[in-house]
């Protein structure tokens, strides 16, 4: 089978929907399947095709990193995706700024499609009178139409009556994603270490990790590192020195995935205080790297963290961010919750199941154009 994928980010950029498109091409190409990827030429040097892996990847002009920048890539794609379309037999657009791609190729290539809605950006436009109209079009364009949470399933079927939104977890390499030999040094006896493989913007919440520090740190010996860059990072730095804890935080700035395994094997507990979440690839990462997770009840994120792998706070606040970490880092069941993750991540969530899961909807959707 000839699958053409379509998403505005993939390695070397990193973020969950970049290693989730990458680990299922890759499981895709490994089981036989020609996969090529259209994406942008997002960072200086890159070059305009490369394989990677088993993967074809293409790349073309993005002016900047926001709507209209998704935009204009998404439009200035179309004559290397429409070529790559003639042969493909399934379009797969990754998100939002992917579909038009694929609706525009159609017309030269009958090959169904599919699209997965993975982030808050679905979220935050959807109840936006220009936007909602522009997603129900999308919506009904789409031979199958996947979701990376049930929240946002369920908001994509309230904008397209009649149209079936399945919710699908993205799932994680746990053959590369699982406990290996920690990079960073051993702490002091009896201090733990709080891991935060999060983005510095709004929506991440980091501000609210860093405000409940103190409390934190007046309860248990604890030091928290923060794995990601961004915009906020200057403003975090100051609001950590102001109270008092910045000894106590480390910005590590971002790191490439090939890092992450050693990172988060070198922690005690995740932390993810989001605003804003679909289903969050870093969470079921941790999780695979056997490492309790402490979340925030929103989004997609109550659907794979719970007791039985760490727990929930309430978010934007501190204080119950503060008490759940103090009670996961004191109830002494850290490698008994880590182990339990790592179980349900390879049982539920695993980047196997989830390729199986999307060659069912590719050989029945191409089954069904063939016979029609």
């Amino acid at each position: 089978m000839n699958i053409l994928m379509h998403c505005v980010y993939f390695p070397p950029e990193v973020g969950g929907l970049e290693s989730h498109v990458y680990y299922l091409c890759q499981a895709l190409a490994d089981r036989g399947h020609r996969v090529d990827v259209v994406t942008s030429r997002s960072q200086p040097g890159l070059p305009d095709h490369e394989i990677m892996g088993e993967v074809r990847v293409w790349r073309t002009w993005m002016p900047a990193r926001n709507a209209a920048g998704w935009a204009t890539h998404a439009f200035f794609s179309m004559p290397r995706f429409g070529a790559l379309a003639r042969s493909a037999d399934i379009m797969h657009a990754q998100d939002i700024a992917s579909v038009l791609p694929c609706m525009v190729a159609q017309r030269v290539s009958k090959a169904p499609i599919v699209t997965t809605y993975h982030t808050s950006h679905f979220l935050k436009r959807a109840e936006s009178p220009f936007w909602r109209p522009i997603f129900q079009r999308f919506l009904e364009a789409a031979d199958h139409n996947l979701a990376a949470s049930v929240e946002i399933a369920e908001v994509g079927k309230g904008i397209a009556a009649g149209v079936h939104v399945e919710a699908l977890t993205n799932g994680v390499e746990t053959g590369f994603f699982q406990r290996v030999e920690p990079t960073l040094p051993p702490l002091p006896d009896g201090r733990a270490r709080l891991i935060v493989p999060r983005r510095l913007f709004h929506k991440n919440g980091v501000e609210y990790l860093i405000r409940a520090m103190p409390r934190i740190t007046s309860e248990v010996d604890a030091e928290a590192i923060l794995v990601g860059d961004g915009p906020e990072r200057e403003r975090l730095e100051a609001l950590a020195a102001e109270l008092g804890v910045a000894d106590r935080l480390t910005f590590m700035g971002a790191r490439p995935n090939i890092d992450m395994p050693g990172l988060l094997s070198s922690g005690d507990l995740a932390i993810f205080p989001s605003l804003m979440e679909a289903t969050s690839i870093a969470a079921l990462e941790a999780m695979a790297c056997e490492l309790p997770v402490a979340a925030s009840r929103v989004g997609g994120l109550p659907e794979i963290v719970g007791d039985a792998v760490g727990g929930l706070f309430e978010p934007a606040d501190p204080e119950s961010l503060a008490w759940k970490v103090i009670a996961l880092l004191r109830g002494g069941q850290l490698h008994a919750l880590g182990a339990e993750a790592r179980r349900r991540v390879v049982d539920r969530w695993s980047n196997a199941r989830l390729a199986d899961r999307h060659l069912e909807i590719y050989e029945e959707l191409v089954a069904r154009r063939h016979a029609a």
